[in-house]
């Protein structure tokens, strides 16, 4: 089980992992992206092993509120930029798809 310290910068480790989960999507770096969300799982999963089922109290309790609300902005802006991305990679596979299916069904030229 963790300390209140340590529950406290586990998440703020994964505010910054967020934070470069953002500057990858904005730079379409989206290798980095999938890279840093493995890493931020991780983080996550520790937190949901370690954290003690009481809250914690006072300005540790505002610091946690003030991180969660950062990291979940980031993750809002990380879907808004990686949303269009993934609808146009499948429009392409679809794409793609059909093409094989229309090859295979009438032969290539």
């Amino acid at each position: 089980m963790m300390n209140s310290q340590e529950i406290i910068a586990l998440y703020e480790d994964v505010s910054k992992l967020t934070a470069q989960m953002l500057a990858a999507a904005r730079a379409g770096d989206w290798d980095t992206l999938v890279q840093l969300e493995g890493h931020c799982a991780s983080h996550v999963q520790s937190l949901r092993e370690g954290e003690p089922p009481e809250p914690l109290t006072g300005g540790l309790r505002e610091r946690k509120v003030q991180i969660i609300h950062q990291i979940l902005a980031d993750d809002r802006e990380i879907r808004n930029l990686t949303e269009p991305w993934m609808a146009q990679l499948a429009a392409l596979m679809n794409n793609a798809g059909t093409e094989r299916k229309l090859s295979s069904a009438y032969g290539t030229n």
